[in-house]
């Protein structure tokens, strides 16, 4: 499995697991895992389906939001975003790189938490979360900033 990054306690994200790896999340601990890939990728080893009987079986619950680079949009955050709450946790994110499992995750907490985009892009550099592609941070911040419920409460001296 290529680099994994623990964000918090409730999910860590990297690239696409091999069967031996995800028959061995279970055992490291995951709850849940959710596969950020489409099925017609490149170099796509596994199904989506086929994934997702692996991980039924190790007793995992699975979900696949397939999500591109260049297609990437508001309803696909959204889903996880509303999908997330309800999965045990800790939950393991993938796809590919671990790029698009990093721009997910860091918007669901960035709006859990109410920061704004450029907030979240400066917690992405914090956590190493790859957000290189300026499209992706262009998309990450105006995701965020549009979804800010109110914004951040400022101290005056």
């Amino acid at each position: 499995m290529e680099r994994t990054l623990e964000v918090n306690d409730q999910i860590t994200i990297g690239g696409q697991p091999s069967e031996a790896e995800l028959m061995d999340l279970g055992s490291r601990g995951f709850r849940s895992i959710v596969n950020f890939r489409n099925a017609d990728e490149d170099d796509h080893s596994l199904s989506p389906d086929f994934e997702g009987d692996i991980v039924k079986a190790g007793g995992m619950t699975y979900v696949h939001i397939p999500v591109t680079m260049k297609a990437m949009d508001a309803r696909q955050v959204d889903e996880f975003r509303s999908r997330y709450p309800d999965l045990p946790k800790p939950v393991f994110g993938h796809c590919k790189s671990g790029k698009r499992a990093g721009a997910m995750a860091l918007m669901m907490l960035a709006v859990a938490d109410g920061i704004t985009g450029d907030q979240a892009i400066q917690r992405a550099e914090e956590l190493r979360i790859d957000c290189d592609q300026p499209e992706l941070k262009a998309f990450i911040i105006k995701y965020v900033d549009s979804h800010l419920k109110s914004p951040p409460m400022t101290l005056s001296n």
